[in-house]
């Protein structure tokens, strides 16, 4: 789930109401996404931009997870949004989010393609690290968590909750990617690192519901009215 910052951009052109493929120059159709088949963490600090009805003439941001990469050559970033890593050129979910853009606070640019490094990077690690398919269920790649996501769990319909620090992420040859949590009674070494033996996919757990930004987990911890009303939107969906 989002920050739910305010973002001081300018208005996004949405004319066409189509979102362009870098690649093709073809619309964008979330229905037709490959497999992702490589990642590259995003460690600039930039960030999603992404509307919604209750604000409609407001812009939120969001920090961006990473860059990936699916089989037919298209990149997009990565977000945590509500119960699943997205796509954000994909994003349409219960709430009415919906993706506006990249936002670049260094340059105070908004821009729409991904960034011409990052595809590189992603093309080059691809060439790179070219495995043959397999049906075997294999981890590609594990990256860490750099934007303080969590993951909410409960067992009582949301009487209780317990909110759990996300260590990484991980891809598999699939291309699904799961949210690693710390197993408390498994760890024996800190701080945990990628590859600990403590550390289960979260959307695995039968209490996993939701992720959630730290600064939400974080209001929602101390029990802030804000926070608290939009979790409370969350739990009658």
């Amino acid at each position: 789930m989002g920050n739910d910052n305010k973002a001081d951009v300018p208005p996004v052109n949405k004319s066409n109401g189509h979102v362009v493929d870098l690649f093709t120059g073809k619309a964008w159709n979330p229905s037709k996404i490959s497999k992702i088949i490589r990642m590259a963490p995003e460690l600039d600090g930039l960030e999603m931009l992404y509307s919604n009805d209750a604000n409609p003439d407001k812009l939120f941001s969001m920090k961006i997870l990473c860059w990936v990469m699916n089989e037919d050559g298209e990149v997009d970033a990565m977000v945590p949004w509500l119960s699943s890593l997205v796509t954000c050129r994909a994003m349409n979910d219960p709430l009415n989010g919906r993706w506006e853009g990249y936002y670049d606070s260094f340059h105070e640019t908004v821009f729409y393609d991904p960034p011409i490094h990052k595809v590189i990077e992603l093309e080059s690690s691809a060439s790179y690290y070219a495995t043959e398919s397999d049906t075997e269920e294999k981890i590609i790649q594990e990256i860490p968590d750099t934007i303080g996501t969590h993951a909410v769990l409960t067992r009582d319909q949301f009487q209780t909750i317990r909110l759990a620090q996300v260590t990484s992420w991980r891809l598999l040859n699939n291309g699904l990617t799961y949210a690693m949590l710390a197993d408390s009674e498994k760890v024996d070494n800190t701080p945990i690192l990628i590859g600990d033996d403590s550390l289960y996919p979260a959307q695995e757990h039968p209490d996993f519901k939701y992720f959630f930004h730290h600064l939400i987990a974080n209001k929602i911890k101390v029990g802030d009215p804000e926070a608290m009303e939009a979790f409370s939107r969350l739990m009658d969906l």
